[in-house]
């Protein structure tokens, strides 16, 4: 079929059951096609297709809700809702969401970037049906990795024993989050699927009576009762069945309609191959396939412009560990599962024992650093900006409190593109700053960030928070780097009463331009963004100079607010001009595209300053 076409859900419930498979078939080739032109979650999807199908078959969408755990499995929901039609700009500035979006469509009830929030919500939408006495079903379908959570842990253990709810839980178990799965729970749920009773009597239909198949779910209980196998998920008070083939698209709804009818907490535990139908993403075990840039389907080779010397920020961060802990034994790095997309695959293949993946746990991994911190134990912790927000009572009590001394990466600092509103990078700065015991740097370049990770290393008695963006930088090749031995700001002067103060990706883009373009515009490297170089500043302030900052942030609560704030605690003032994000959540879109849209661009800011706007 036409899968433009598509307008609701509703047109499923005419299918027959080998039609249901056909339409998956379309839809893999579908999400190949377009995922390999403006990249996007590959792996994640190609996975539910079979489930996605058959939840809708058996659910009555918008009625019931269907809620993805992150959104970033959602792509088949949304061609089943009717938005097949604008996947070429899925993830593009203006474009379709990459996660669901509840402006977008009225199936997406929820909407999220983060894990583990599923079960929560669907515990808020079952008591609120409870006092609107409504009769819709609420689904959570959440990925095992997702279950590591505190977060997930909490709303199952709200759920199991409120009787009055029927909260279904798909567990979508793929053997993986982003990257390999870690933990107890997970080796609780690999031990659910590999039990011999269990898995027998789940596929004993082909064997059994036509009028015991009908039991069989209750025959696997039992079976599965003697056999000890009971799982944290009965402990908690529901209702388990499972695991069953998330690729069988009858025994699906079979199950579905089954536990449609429960009034009570229920979990269907579905085992799925993540990337189905396409070798590459099957076969992959790093999380490549994960979250991809365009690609070439028929060779599954990536597509890139990238120059020579230049490598991403997060792998220069790792060559700089690589060469760290060959002489520092005691160096660990703790990581809630972002192994992959932090450039770590490289370290833990020299170093095994000296990283530790702790799963989708950002609040632990920050208590656990600081319990290693004060055991002598020197932690590198990277944490994606907007991961970081998740963790920011342990930060506050927990690590700077007692003044441990970790270096957190906070990696994806800034615009981080296609990801959109969820992923923006844009916080970090604000609920950092006014935390004592705490110091945030952000390097211009690879040779700067050398000098600012010794100083965070080796010099700095605070934990340092190390900013870096998406973007990518000249590798570092060994030159002499700078021994900072406290925080300093550098300025460039270009003969000009004109000042502006900048950091990271921004300084080096502005210094870029101005310098191409032989602009009279004195730049300031703010490589400190806390605490400020007061000495330097001082000077700025005192001096006739007209002062601009440029931000990768919001204007509230940035490196510009902290400047502000010091002129009036020294009683010195003077006009300041602060190019930043406004106070509004931020789209999808390019760099490019978002700051022009935000008259952050090279041009505009220039002619700002130069009074030609």
């Amino acid at each position: 079929m036409n899968l433009h076409e598509i307008v609701s859900p509703e047109f499923l419930k005419d299918k027959t059951i080998k039609e249901l498979y056909e339409l998956a078939a379309e839809i893999r080739a579908f999400l190949l096609e377009n995922i390999a032109k403006t990249g996007g979650h590959l792996s994640s999807n190609l996975g539910v297709v079979e489930l996605t199908i058959a939840l809708h078959y058996v659910f009555n969408s918008p009625t019931d809700r269907i809620i993805f755990d992150v959104g970033h499995q959602s792509y088949v929901h949304k061609i089943l809702t009717g938005r097949a039609k604008d996947f070429d700009k899925l993830r593009k500035f203006n474009g379709l969401s990459g996660y669901q979006k509840r402006e977008e469509s009225i199936h997406d009830a929820w909407e999220a970037g983060h894990s583990s929030t599923a079960i929560a919500a669907v515990a808020g939408f079952e008591f609120a049906k409870a006092v609107n006495k409504s009769k819709e079903k609420n689904i959570a379908v959440v990925g095992d990795g997702s279950l590591n959570s505190g977060l997930s842990f909490e709303a199952l253990n709200y759920l199991g024993h409120q009787k009055d709810m029927s909260p279904i839980i798909i567990i979508n178990d793929n053997e993986m989050s982003i990257s390999k799965n870690v933990g107890r729970l997970s080796r609780l749920l690999n031990k659910t699927r590999s039990n011999k009773f269990y898995n027998y009597a789940t596929k004993s239909h082909h064997k059994l009576p036509k009028f015991i198949y009908q039991w069989k779910v209750r025959i696997a209980n039992m079976i599965r009762g003697f056999a000890n196998n009971l799982t944290i998920f009965d402990e908690f008070g529901f209702s388990y069945y499972g695991p069953i083939d998330g690729h069988d698209i009858k025994n699906l709804i079979k199950f579905l309609k089954l536990i449609k009818n429960k009034n009570r907490p229920v979990v269907l535990h579905v085992v799925t191959k993540k990337g189905k139908g396409y070798l590459p993403a099957e076969n992959d075990v790093n999380g490549i396939w994960h979250g991809v840039g365009p690609f070439v389907v028929e060779t599954g080779e990536f597509i890139n412009d990238n120059k020579e010397n230049v490598m991403s920020w997060s792998n220069i961060i790792s060559e700089y560990l690589i060469r760290y802990a060959a002489n520092e034994p005691n160096l660990r790095i703790v990581i809630p599962a972002m192994i992959t997309g932090s450039g770590l695959i490289k370290f833990e293949e020299i170093y095994p024992d000296k990283i530790i993946d702790v799963g989708i746990c950002e609040s632990f991994s920050v208590c656990f650093s600081s319990a290693l911190a004060l055991n002598g134990l020197k932690i590198f912790l990277p944490i994606y900006s907007s991961f970081l927000q998740r963790a920011y009572d342990q930060v506050v009590h927990d690590l700077t409190r007692m003044n441990a001394k970790i270096v957190i990466g906070i990696d994806r600092a800034g615009i981080v593109g296609s990801d959109g509103e969820t992923h923006q990078g844009i916080y970090d700065i604000a609920f950092l700053k006014h935390i004592p015991n705490l110091e945030i740097v952000q390097p211009a370049n690879a040779i700067e960030a050398e000098s600012l990770l010794n100083y965070a290393f080796n010099t700095a008695k605070k934990t340092v928070a190390i900013r870096y963006s998406r973007n990518s930088s000249e590798k570092y090749l060994g030159q002499e780097c700078e021994v900072i031995k406290s925080p300093s700001w550098v300025k460039f002067e270009r003969n000009s009463t004109k000042t502006l103060i900048a950091y990271g990706d921004n300084f080096t883009r502005l210094k870029e331009y101005v310098e191409q373009e032989d602009l009279a515009i004195n730049l300031v490297n703010a490589r400190f963004i806390k605490p400020l170089d007061e000495k330097l500043l001082d000077e700025l302030l005192k001096n006739n100079d007209e002062l601009y900052v440029l931000e990768d942030v919001t204007k509230i609560s940035g490196l510009g607010s902290s400047i502000l704030e010091y002129m009036s605690e020294i009683n010195i003032f003077k006009p300041l001009t602060i190019f930043g994000l406004p106070d509004e959540f931020i789209p999808q879109g390019t760099q490019e595209e978002l700051y022009a849209k935000y008259h952050m661009d090279s041009i505009t800011i220039t002619k700002i300053i130069l009074n030609q706007e």
